[in-house]
């Protein structure tokens, strides 16, 4: 799938998941900073998480996996602590990382390319 294209559906995900869940918000502005927002989130995604996945490896087995939704709560904190996306607490913080990661699945899986 284009880079364009699953930037855009992760900002409609991430708009989704601001409209569903009040402890998580954009700063007023209009549509650039959401796209902002969804960029910061993509990077933390792509380069923070990783290593907090593999640093947190032997808690995440202990727990069956269930401490990555605590990491994924934690990668979207700290996208929140430098982007205008805005968190109400840590709890807010793990509501909104497991339903945007369920609207960015979904949204994915719809506009994806057919395969052959």
């Amino acid at each position: 799938m284009n880079l364009l294209i699953r930037w855009a559906l992760n900002a409609a995900a991430l708009w989704l998941t601001v409209q569903l869940l009040p402890g998580v918000t954009i700063a007023a502005g209009g549509l650039g900073p959401l796209l902002i927002a969804a960029l910061v989130v993509g990077l933390v995604n792509a380069v923070v998480r990783p290593v907090m996945v593999l640093l947190t490896l032997p808690v995440t087995l202990l727990t069956f996996g269930l401490f990555l939704l605590v990491v994924n709560g934690l990668a979207l904190a700290v996208a929140a602590a430098v982007s205008p996306l805005q968190l109400a607490g840590f709890g807010s913080a793990v509501l909104g990382a497991l339903v945007l990661s369920i609207f960015s699945a979904l949204l994915s899986r719809l506009f994806a390319e057919p395969r052959v």
